[in-house]
């Protein structure tokens, strides 16, 4: 049932338009007219405003005919960079990018695997309940979109966010909490020729905190990552102020507020022993999740995967998505496996194929649906 030339022509005039992460303006242009081109209306909010981007998120509702629980379908418009004039290259079963940017199909194939459902189903009559869409922006730089988007609006019962890479049949549906920590050291500036000793080093606190903490894969749920450091003014002064950009993950929550406490103790000791001083200051980027193996939505998906010819997998992932957000406002949600690969990187690509059974595996979600 699935058109695959339209879907072909549709990723790639999508993954073509510029769409960094608060100026996904043509992307919002070119997606209503899609969508009116349908037969159905879209309309914008306002969370470009709030965010101050140059768009806001993009909504549709389906309306249906079967009295079943309404669904929510979410993907996101932003890219990464290096994301502008991107030139999608097709060879047999792959779509990738020429090697110079992203090809975007993060979270390009999200978009139109649901427009592509969303024809599927009309030219097909099949019988559905109503259907929201949101397309998101700045799901990159913080899911801003998912967290201003208005949920009174939405009445969803269950939600189906289409960005994960991996086997197409794989849905995640554990992910964590994510802490995004800030860090200001300050030491004491000093000539480091003639007076070094009457300075200290905030990069040697820096330095000495790092080494001691626990960094990277801390168990099987639980991350941490120093992202960023900027400090120093010149090799010839003692540097004064250091600033770190870091974060810690994890989908216990007692597991991720024991690695934030232990990366501000490692901080705070080694500011102590050379006389400098931290500000640590963590805040909750978004919640973790978690869906049981028994709750309705796994029921949807296993019937869906049966009739769509797919092995369900059931996963838990270390990256968060919009998927955390609208579990926290109530909607029960799991993020689809699209087949993307290598995503964030000029080497991504996606199959076609995978593409073709993400959108067969949608339309018998939205089938399944009672």
């Amino acid at each position: 049932m699935v058109n695959i030339k339209r879907l072909v022509d549709n990723f790639v005039n999508l993954v073509k338009i510029d769409s960094l992460s608060m100026q996904e303006r043509q992307m919002v242009d070119a997606l209503t007219s899609i969508l009116e081109g349908m037969g159905l209306s879209a309309y914008e909010d306002n969370t470009g405003e709030k965010i101050g981007g140059n768009a806001g998120n993009l909504i549709c509702t389906v309306k249906g005919s079967k009295d079943v629980p309404p669904i929510l379908l979410m993907a996101h418009m932003d890219t990464v960079t290096p994301g502008n004039g991107k030139t999608p290259v097709i060879e047999n079963d792959i779509i990738k990018s020429d090697g110079t940017t992203i090809l975007g199909s993060d979270d390009a194939a999200g978009i139109v695997c649901i427009l592509e459902a969303l024809r599927v189903i009309k030219e097909n009559a099949i019988e559905h309940g109503d259907i929201h869409v949101v397309f998101t922006v700045a799901e990159e730089v913080g899911l801003l979109g998912a967290k201003n988007l208005d949920y009174t609006t939405i009445n969803a019962k269950y939600g189906f966010v289409l960005d994960d890479g991996g086997q197409i049949g794989g849905v995640a549906v554990k992910a964590p909490s994510q802490n995004i920590i800030d860090i200001t050291i300050k030491g004491k500036a000093s000539h480091a020729g003639i007076a070094p000793e009457k300075g200290v080093s905030a990069i040697q606190i820096a330095a000495e905190a790092i080494s001691n903490m626990k960094l990277g894969r801390i168990d099987h749920e639980t991350t941490a990552n120093i992202g960023i450091i900027k400090g120093g003014q010149a090799t010839n002064i003692v540097c004064d102020f250091v600033e770190i950009k870091a974060e810690a993950r994890s989908r216990d929550k007692n597991k991720l507020d024991s690695q934030t406490a232990h990366m501000r103790e490692c901080m705070e000791k080694a500011a102590e022993k050379y006389g400098g001083s931290v500000e640590f200051k963590s805040e909750l980027e978004y919640p973790a999740f978690v869906i049981n193996e028994d709750d309705d939505i796994i029921k949807i998906l296993k019937k869906a995967a049966a009739a769509a010819g797919l092995e369900l997998s059931l996963e838990e992932t270390g990256g968060g998505s919009d998927t955390n957000i609208i579990n926290g406002m109530g909607i029960q949600a799991v993020n689809i496996c699209i087949g993307m690969d290598k995503v964030h990187s000029v080497n991504e690509q996606i199959k076609i194929d995978d593409m073709v059974r993400a959108v067969e595996f949608l339309v018998e979600i939205i089938k399944a649906v009672e």
